[in-house]
């Protein structure tokens, strides 16, 4: 099953907080039955894991450089990371 399994973390920047991000973040995750977790830094930038299948994380990826329609995001910066397991999608 491993074998079948993409994880990456991701750093997310732009106007990205105070827009819904990591809520709508969650959404399109669960939508997409990915593991990991979304969370606020205090740099300005949102931060994720995502896991699952690989073309739905790469469709999720796809995704974070739109966000809610009240983001703006300029950057979305990608790399391999531990799968998480099953732990289902959560904000932190």
């Amino acid at each position: 099953m491993s074998d079948s399994r993409r994880a990456v973390r991701v750093t997310i920047t732009g106007r990205v907080q105070g827009v819904w991000y990591r809520g709508w973040t969650v959404e399109q995750a669960g939508l997409r039955g990915l593991d990991g977790w979304v969370r606020n830094r205090a740099d300005g930038a949102v931060e994720a894991v995502f896991a699952g299948d690989p073309a739905d994380v790469d469709a999720m990826l796809d995704a974070c450089w739109k966000g809610p329609p009240a983001a703006k995001v300029i950057g979305v910066q990608v790399e391999e990371t531990a799968d998480p397991g099953g732990i289902g999608f959560a904000q932190r």
